[in-house]
């Protein structure tokens, strides 16, 4: 595989590849994360909806109207130890029968631990699950989970906003908490890859999301298992995280990412505050299976 110079600073200009539609937890249409993104001056701009596809069709649609180019893809929530672990897959097959088989579980798994979650808020806070069903905006084809819990808790006044119930009642350590039923990351690589796409570990060394990050040596096993690259700027990785996930890049010879993680207004991430390199981009298209939409 080709090798792409890693610049040790974050990019001032390119691609924002990390961002979140109405069709999983963001709060905008794919319409409006294209338009928003040409409005701002980026080069092109990535879907990346949790476990799904479905808001491709209108973010290509957007991607031909208003003139910027567009990655598909999707992350996709993983295990890796104690460790969960959030997968961009960039540019693979949608088609793909594993890839599918892995959406279609991972979404029944994260519908069913809602419905759970929601009871056990349910017995201190007033929200029943047609509340939470209230807040998802695109039906049958959402990727249900905390987001629209915490949304829901918004809409009945016990929060001024969804960051404050990810703060409080929606937090991992809160008692009313229950994990995702998730796939291996080395399972996530293998699906990927036999879909022709492209994997990177998102946010790889955030601390707010996890008491134990990924080791040095986790992150070598990914790489033999298949894995193309880390999100190394993204507002979650402090600064010595970052020189650690760049020597790890350089070692292995890994693509380094930046994104955002835009949510529209579900949290307070703005739109292309961390961004990929052209370069970058073009090798991710390169390794994918699926075209670059423009």
């Amino acid at each position: 595989m080709a090798k792409v110079a890693i610049a040790m600073t974050p990019p001032t200009s390119g691609w924002d590849m990390h961002c979140h539609t109405v069709f999983s937890d963001g709060t905008e249409t794919p319409h409006e994360l294209v338009r928003r993104a040409k409005g701002i001056g980026l080069h092109g701009v990535a879907i990346t909806d949790h476990d799904t596809t479905a808001g491709w069709p209108q973010a290509e649609q957007a991607s031909s109207e208003l003139g910027l180019p567009l990655v598909r893809g999707t992350e996709i929530t993983a295990q890796d130890g104690n460790v969960s672990v959030h997968m961009l897959a960039y540019q693979y097959d949608p088609r793909s029968r594993r890839i599918c088989d892995l959406f279609r579980t991972t979404r029944a798994a994260r519908l069913a631990r809602t419905k759970k979650m929601v009871a056990l808020l349910a017995k201190d806070f007033p929200i029943d699950w047609d509340d939470v069903l209230a807040q998802v905006k695109e039906g049958d084809q959402t990727t249900i989970g905390r987001p629209h819990i915490a949304d829901a808790l918004v809409a009945a006044g016990v929060y001024p906003d969804r960051s404050a119930a990810f703060a409080d009642a929606i937090s991992s350590h809160s008692k009313y908490y229950i994990p995702t039923p998730s796939p291996s990351t080395g399972d996530v690589v293998r699906a990927v890859g036999e879909a022709g796409g492209v994997s990177i570990v998102a946010h790889a060394a955030d601390p707010s999301r996890n008491k134990v990050l990924l080791s040095d040596a986790q992150i070598a096993r990914l790489v033999d298992e298949g894995l193309d690259g880390l999100e190394v700027w993204h507002r979650g990785n402090p600064p010595e995280q970052r020189a650690r996930l760049l020597m790890l890049a350089e070692r292995y010879g890994l693509l380094v990412t930046g994104g955002s993680d835009w949510h529209g207004k579900g949290k307070p991430n703005k739109l292309g505050e961390c961004l990929t390199d052209d370069a970058t981009v073009a090798e991710i298209v390169r390794r994918g299976a699926i075209p670059l939409w423009k």
